[in-house]
């Protein structure tokens, strides 16, 4: 009873911007710091590496905890947004923080006085900080929740950054250019700390090299590193081979997890360089198990195979793109669930599922505020020559999907991280 009002005090009481929008985000990091002094600044206790990037973030930020996790290192790893459950966002060595911690944490913050009003990202940033460091782990992996520059997480001294790549999304916030959003993530580069940078050319290339240069950062790019050759997707793996740790099975298939492998192993070639002990034993390990490891869903993940079912978070255009290319090599008719929040590029999303042939659209909306309406969706669809049908919810939707579907098609769900929530809610056993 406890931890259920605690998670509601955290989601009504506070500004969120899973709910919100917009509304909910709060640049700067006065705040944040405030709150950080309050809890005793635990970030210091321990290690950390720091993750930005438009697409990838996630499951680069996994798969390098995965890789430390198998080398021998007790891992922390804080994420977001959650699929299912609030603690997924904090987790050390995959195992998710209790409910006793969150309710304990909550109830000291809530007892202080303090002349400063978190939002709910700031307050669970320095959750995290202080369940790492009570559980005294050797290092954590921080994912931004949006954009670098005045994102909570960047008041951390990290061991080395990560920029996964640069696409237009949340533009109202961060920019409406590549090269805006590109200086916003930057802000994570901080004197004399090494970066890696995974997709960047030209502009964008140029920005992250002046920031670097602006303060003595060593920068690699992961185009430079040539750190892969020979990649090719197996059965149920992405394979490929690498000089520094030799032939490595991927358990993420999706296409976005090419480019995602090249700005990893170049992190972990950067990180065994700085003096940490990654084998290849290690690495191999860690790509192979990235999902019992640390709990890491979502990303073409496989539901069923006949159908061939599969759900991706993907949802902004740079993501969509790779997801297109995908989807038009699956088997069969593809039954697409999708569904949007208000606030994205919802119509060069459409472009590119207008590209995939053989297709049938089920529009539907996920639960929660953001959601865009899927009378809206349907109306933007229709404006541009795709036809579909409307489902209120996820479950609806999807299973209107299985129902349509032989076993040699393909189901696909997706279009927002909310969507993919409903459906792996729907899919929960009934307690």
């Amino acid at each position: 009873m406890y931890y259920n009002q605690t998670i509601e005090f955290l989601f009504n009481s506070l500004p969120v911007f899973q709910n919100q929008g917009s509304s909910a985000y709060k640049p700067g990091l006065d705040t944040a710091r405030k709150l950080d002094v309050a809890f005793g600044c635990r970030h210091r206790e321990f290690k950390t590496i720091h993750i930005a990037g438009t697409n990838g973030k996630g499951s680069t930020a996994h798969t390098i905890a995965a890789v430390l996790q198998s080398a021998g290192y007790k891992v922390g790893l804080y994420t977001s947004p959650h699929l299912l459950d609030f603690r997924e966002r904090m987790r050390v060595d995959g195992e998710m923080i209790s409910k006793v911690e969150v309710v304990d944490f909550v109830d000291r913050f809530r007892k202080m006085s303090l002349d400063c009003t978190p939002s709910f990202f700031e307050l669970t940033t320095i959750m995290a900080f202080e369940f790492f460091a009570r559980h005294k782990v050797d290092v954590a992996i921080i994912e931004t929740g949006l954009g670098g520059r005045l994102d909570t997480t960047n008041i951390i001294n990290p061991e080395l950054c990560v920029i996964t790549n640069i696409s237009l999304d949340h533009t109202a916030l961060l920019g409406d250019t590549v090269e805006k959003i590109a200086m916003e993530k930057a802000g994570i580069i901080k004197s004399g700390v090494p970066v890696v940078i995974g997709e960047a050319s030209g502009a964008v290339r140029e920005v992250f090299r002046c920031k670097a240069d602006s303060v003595a950062a060593p920068i690699l790019f992961a185009d430079d590193a040539n750190g892969i050759s020979n990649m090719r997707h197996g059965v149920s793996t992405l394979d490929f081979d690498t000089d520094s740790f030799g032939a490595i099975s991927g358990e993420l298939t999706g296409e976005c997890q090419r480019c995602n492998a090249a700005t990893i192993v170049t992190s972990l070639m950067c990180l065994r360089n700085m003096g940490w002990n990654l084998t290849s034993e290690a690495v191999r390990a860690g790509f192979g198990h990235v999902c019992s490891l640390t709990g890491l869903m979502g990303r073409w993940m496989k539901i069923a195979d006949a159908p061939f079912t599969v759900c991706d978070t993907g949802h902004n255009p740079g993501g969509w793109e790779l997801i297109a290319r995908q989807l038009s090599e699956c088997p069969g008719v593809k039954h697409i669930v999708v569904g949007f929040v208000g606030d994205k590029d919802v119509t060069c999303v459409l472009s590119y599922i207008r590209g995939i042939s053989n297709a049938r659209l089920y529009f539907t909306q996920p639960s929660v505020n953001r959601a865009l309406p899927v009378d809206e969706l349907m109306g933007k669809a229709a404006g541009m020559g795709i036809d579909g049908c409307a489902f209120a919810t996820v479950d609806e939707a999807y299973k209107k999907a299985l129902a349509d579907s032989g076993e040699g098609d393909t189901v696909f769900i997706g279009g927002s991280t909310f969507v993919v929530a409903d459906m792996l809610a729907c899919m929960q056993p009934s307690v």
